[in-house]
């Protein structure tokens, strides 16, 4: 199999959690464990059928583990891997932009960010 060859070494770090949602999934996990119902839960306008695929790819990645508890009904619960942790001062970062461009964009960021645990105020 011939390996794959990258022009940057961001493309590769954008390969694992680029796209629209994977870099809000990883946030939600830097609070701990999760279950899938709980991440949809925080993330309204993602479809089940997407939270599902990203969940994989995060999990085929090493980012994320996935805890099954053989209990009935069946549990399963997601959480950051020590290599997922690597990610948290990448994560923050984004973040702390993110807020930056808010308040750049829009002035007062409260107006148009959602209150969650993840926002700072």
């Amino acid at each position: 199999m011939q390996k794959k060859k990258y022009n940057i070494a961001v493309e590769a770090t954008l390969e694992v959690i680029g796209g629209k949602w994977k870099c809000v999934i990883l946030c939600h996990l830097t609070h701990g464990k999760k279950r899938t119902s709980e991440l949809k839960r925080l993330m309204p306008n993602i479809t089940q059928k997407m939270l599902t695929q990203q969940l994989r790819e995060l999990e085929e990645d090493g980012v994320i583990n996935r805890i099954v508890y053989h209990e009935i009904p069946p549990k399963v619960e997601y959480e950051l891997s020590e290599y997922g942790k690597s990610l948290e001062q990448i994560l923050n970062a984004l973040c702390a932009w993110g807020e930056s461009h808010l308040t750049q964009v829009y002035g007062d960021k409260n107006e148009v960010l959602e209150e969650s645990i993840l926002n700072t105020k």
